[in-house]
């Protein structure tokens, strides 16, 4: 479905990124997926191309264009396989906006040129073993002494954890403050800083080329100069980035959907059972007509909130719908095309068998299902 938003520029961006892709992401990914991990040399050919971080300003090294052309870089990185948009649209699209809002000049400075030519990996770090959708119940501290602040604590489900060169750690400057979140602040913490480690690579279900990783604070001494905006107001940072976050989350669910779909289609209409073409039986043909419509509904459904988003609307209940929606929507199709391909779908060779794993936890992280429809409620009773 052609978006009545794009232009030729916006095509020329897609063909150019499509045409990399297949070149250097394609033909590795299976074996990025079996070695649990995306090569840094990727980043670079990315940053290099002008495919990270699109709408950071010129001056520092960015495109400045508006978030059209983050929906196109997460459509097309998405197309070749969840693991691969994983890590690099939170780079782009989640991570670096925190910089751009709340960083200093001198912030902006350091941190976000190497972002957009792929030299930095960025990370955000919320989830910790005892706290995940509940943000005002992390414990991870940070304590201020002179010119540092001391970190202590423990994060877990942390994407590009493992080779992040800079985090944004969500952590407690104040762990008396009421309510809770009063008391939440944004600090960056980097690659090499002394009491900051990493835990184990951690095995997932699905994205397995998507690095997620623990992360260790004990004592960790942090510039002060790099708390991100200001001390007690991490939360509400983290309210006004979550519209984008979780729209994100909805462009990437809906490019799966249409996938799984596609080469289900191109699938039926090639095996054979009882010596017809699987599409030929009415079950099947059910069967995909109720999934055209839903993928379809979900498409307009994005493209719409994309260009209220673009236009700087407040459309936190609408993205919320579109999260947990699609979300469930794009498991229901995994299920579906994964038993339309029969014994086949459950081998690792067919690529079905691959986004039926990656899909489920589209419902988890970015907000569970259930966060979503407790916002929608609050918003539609407030």
């Amino acid at each position: 479905m052609v978006k009545q938003f794009l232009t030729n520029e916006h095509q020329m961006f897609r063909k150019s990124l499509r045409k990399m892709l297949e070149k250097e992401a394609i033909p590795y990914f299976n074996e990025w997926e079996q070695n649990r991990g995306i090569p840094r040399e990727f980043w670079l050919k990315l940053g290099e191309n002008g495919f990270l971080c699109p709408q950071v300003g010129e001056k520092y090294g960015g495109l400045q264009l508006d978030f059209s052309y983050s929906m196109i870089l997460a459509e097309e990185l998405e197309r070749v396989g969840a693991g691969l948009a994983s890590g690099i649209v939170l780079h782009s699209d989640i991570v670096t906006p925190y910089i751009e809002s709340y960083g200093t000049k001198e912030q902006k400075e350091k941190w976000l040129p190497k972002s957009v030519s792929g030299e930095f990996i960025s990370a955000i770090a919320m989830t910790e073993p005892g706290a995940g959708s509940d943000l005002a119940g992390i414990q991870t501290t940070a304590r201020r002494e002179g010119d540092y602040y001391i970190l202590n604590g423990e994060k877990t489900f942390i994407t590009n954890g493992i080779n992040a060169d800079y985090v944004v750690v969500v952590c407690k400057t104040d762990p008396k403050a009421t309510p809770a979140y009063k008391g939440i602040s944004l600090i960056v913490v980097e690659d090499g800083t002394p009491g900051f480690k990493r835990g184990k690579l951690l095995k997932k279900i699905g994205m397995h080329s998507a690095d997620t990783g623990e992360l260790i604070f004990e004592d960790a001494k942090v510039p002060a100069s790099n708390l991100l905006g200001e001390e007690g107001k991490g939360f509400y940072y983290l309210m006004e980035k979550l519209q984008q976050e979780r729209l994100i989350v909805a462009i990437e669910v809906q490019i799966e959907a249409e996938e799984m779909f596609r080469i289900t289609t191109d699938y039926v209409k090639e095996r054979k059972a009882f010596n017809k073409r699987i599409s030929d039986f009415q079950n099947t043909q059910f069967k995909l007509a109720e999934m055209a419509t839903e993928i379809d509904i979900g498409r307009t459904y994005v493209n719409s909130l994309v260009e209220k988003h673009i236009a700087g609307e407040n459309i936190v209940k609408e993205v919320s719908m579109a999260k947990w929606w699609i979300s469930e929507m794009a498991k229901r199709v995994a299920a579906e095309c994964l038993q339309l391909h029969g014994g086949y779908g459950y081998m690792e060779e067919y690529e079905i068998a691959r986004r039926y794993r990656d899909i489920p936890v589209a419902a988890i992280y970015a907000g569970t299902t259930e966060i979503m429809k407790g916002i929608i409620a609050k918003e539609i009773l407030k």
